[in-house]
C-alpha cells in the first residue's frame, strides 16, 4: 500500500492488547530561559528511532501513556509536559505560553538528549508546535504525525476551548472532576463509558496536598487566549505548513472534530499530495491515537519510514 492522501481503509480488528508494561524514567531538562521541564522517557536499547510526543493545550504526557507503551516495543519514546503543564515548571510570564516558545523547548530537549532529529507526534497545540518546528528546523524533524489540527482552525472549536480554558471551574471531589470532564467533552467522545471518563479526568487533574483534584496546568495559560478579540481572525499558518518541506506526514482527524474541518483537510492534501491521512469515526477533538484505525495507520506510517 503506497502513500496516499485518501483515507486509509483499515481493519477494525487491530487493538493494543497485552503490551508489556515498559516503565518510563523521569527525564528533566532545562529550557533556554532556565525553566525546569519534564518528560517521560521510555528507553530502548536498540530503537528504530526516537519519537517525541507533544500534548494539547491543557494536557500533559499522561495522555500518551498507552501509545507510548505500545510504541516503546520498537522505539525510544519521549512524552513531554510543556511548560506550565504536569510536572514542568510554571512560567512567571504568561506571555511565554505560545507555540514559538514551545518549539524552543522541544529543541532544548533534543539538544539535551543529543538527538540530531526525531519523529514528532503532536496533538492539537502539540501538532501546531510540530508543524512550526518542522518549518523552521527541518533538519531536526524526521517525520510528523499531526493529530486533529491544521493551518487553520474552526472558530466554533476555538470558542469552545476558549470558554473552558478562560473560565475554569473549581471541583471539590473526583466525582465532580469526572462529571465536569464529561460535561465539557461529551460531544467529542460519544462512545466513552464511566471507566473512560474516570481515566480521562485522571489525566487532566492531579491531587493537591489536601487530596482535592485540581487542574494539572497553570491557569495563566489562558492569558493570551483571553486577549484575543472575539472577532479576530485566527493566524494564517498556511505558509508555515508549506514550509514543512518534504518531511513525511500523517494527518489524523476526528470525524466529529470542531477544530479541524474537512475543507481544511482537503486543502492540506492539495498542498502535500504525499501526506497520509486517517479519519477516526464517531470521534471529535482529538482522537486518543489508540483507536484501532489510528494504531494501524501509525504502524503503516512508521513502517514506511524504514
Amino acid at each position: 500500500m503506497g502513500r496516499s492522501s485518501a483515507p486509509l481503509i483499515l481493519s477494525t480488528t487491530v487493538f493494543i492488547e497485552s503490551v508489556s508494561m515498559h516503565k518510563y524514567d523521569d527525564y528533566w531538562y532545562q529550557s533556554n530561559d532556565g525553566l525546569k521541564l519534564y518528560a517521560r522517557n521510555y528507553s530502548h536499547d536498540k530503537p528504530k528511532a526516537t519519537i517525541v510526543c507533544i500534548p494539547g493545550l491543557t494536557r500533559n504526557s499522561a495522555d500518551f501513556v498507552d501509545l507510548c507503551e505500545y510504541l516503546s516495543a520498537d522505539y525510544r519514546v519521549i512524552a513531554v509536559d510543556l511548560r506550565g503543564r504536569g510536572l514542568s515548571e510554571y512560567d512567571s510570564n504568561p506571555l511565554n505560553y505560545h507555540p514559538g516558545i514551545y518549539v524552543e523547548d522541544i529543541i532544548a530537549l533534543l539538544d539535551a538528549l543529543q538527538l540530531d532529529s526525531a519523529i514528532l507526534i503532536g496533538t492539537s497545540l502539540g501538532g501546531l508546535t510540530s508543524m512550526i518546528l518542522a518549518a523552521i528546523h527541518p533538519a531536526r524533524v524526521a517525520a510528523v504525525i499531526i493529530n486533529d489540527i491544521g493551518p487553520e482552525t474552526s472558530r466554533v472549536g476555538l470558542e469552545r476551548i476558549k470558554n473552558y480554558v478562560c473560565n475554569p471551574v473549581v471541583v471539590s471531589s473526583w466525582a465532580e472532576a469526572v462529571a465536569m470532564t464529561q460535561r465539557i467533552n461529551v460531544a467529542e467522545y460519544p462512545n466513552f463509558d464511566d471507566e473512560d471518563w474516570l481515566a480521562f479526568a485522571k489525566n487532566i487533574y492531579h491531587e493537591n496536598d489536601s487530596g482535592c483534584p485540581v487542574l494539572n496546568y497553570d491557569m495563566t495559560i489562558s492569558v493570551l487566549i483571553a486577549q484575543q478579540q472575539d472577532d479576530a481572525a485566527p493566524p494564517d499558518l498556511w505558509p508555515v505548513f508549506s514550509l514543512m518541506g518534504d518531511a513525511p506526514l500523517l494527518l489524523v482527524r476526528g470525524q466529529l472534530s470542531d477544530i479541524l474541518t474537512a475543507a481544511c483537510v482537503e486543502q492540506m492534501k492539495s498542498l502535500k499530495p504525499a501526506m497520509q491521512y486517517i479519519e477516526v469515526a464517531n470521534c471529535g477533538h482529538a482522537p486518543l491515537l489508540t483507536e484501532p484505525e489510528c494504531i494501524e495507520a501509525i504502524n503503516y506510517f512508521l513502517g514506511s519510514l524504514e
